[in-house]
């Protein structure tokens, strides 16, 4: 059954094993907007769900020497002032949440940025002259945690709060498509450690366990167990 191409597909309507196959090609994206180098105390990102994702990786790799928050929900944290770096990110653009932060946001001073595909969000970006990073579209939100990752680093590189992270994550495109070969839908199970792994965890409660290094990968892992594959997983 999971070697029937046929039945894959029927399974997987909307092709997430196409949108996993081509999670190096998220790495090459450039988005098209400038800022000026400036000094901050904190960075805040307000997301929810899938677009807080790239948030909790970026926290793990490359880090920051200044503290990095994420914000859920519809306030802000009461120390956002003119020396916070203010990301607010939403895939779709209309996370009420995240529209509501961003108006708290504007209250403050801070410098804000907006990461979205479109929606409510971008009309606020273009009309206020925010600095945008416009995602594509047509993705779950939790498919697109590198398109976010990209952004920040972006972001963050064109401020010199990091320094060329954007390219060194562009860097490692290739590397992704490479490994990704082996775990594609037309290889057999008997070569494809992707699917020798479905097999072992079919009706078994799953625990992902990581340091916190590497937990974000882990809270990621567990999530597509949960939304993807409709699996008890923790």
């Amino acid at each position: 059954m999971i070697d029937d191409l046929k039945f894959i597909n029927e399974k997987d309507a909307q092709d997430t094993l196409g949108t996993a196959a081509k999670q190096g090609q998220q790495l090459e994206i450039h988005y098209d907007f400038q800022v000026k180098a400036k000094s901050f105390d904190n960075i805040v990102l307000s997301g929810m769900g899938g677009s807080a994702l790239a948030a909790m990786v970026a926290q793990s790799w490359p880090g920051f020497n200044i503290p990095f928050i994420i914000s859920r929900g519809y306030s802000i944290p009461k120390f956002v002032d003119s020396k916070t770096l203010f990301f607010a990110s939403s895939y779709s653009g209309n996370t009420e949440e995240t529209l509501s932060a961003i108006k708290l946001a504007e209250s403050t001073g801070a410098e804000i940025v907006v990461i979205a595909s479109g929606g409510k969000l971008k009309d606020i970006a273009e009309s206020n002259h925010y600095p945008i990073a416009i995602l594509p579209s047509g993705l779950q939100p939790r498919h697109a945690v590198l398109y976010g990752l990209k952004a920040i680093l972006q972001f963050t590189d064109q401020f010199e709060i990091t320094n060329n992270k954007a390219t060194e994550l562009a860097s490692k495109s290739g590397y992704i498509k490479s490994i990704v070969e082996a775990w594609k839908p037309e290889i057999l199970s008997k070569d494809n450690l992707a699917k020798q792994i479905a097999l072992e965890l079919m009706g078994k409660s799953i625990v992902v366990y990581a340091g916190p290094l590497l937990y974000p990968i882990a809270y990621k892992w567990k999530i597509s167990f949960n939304e993807n594959a409709k699996h008890i997983a923790w």
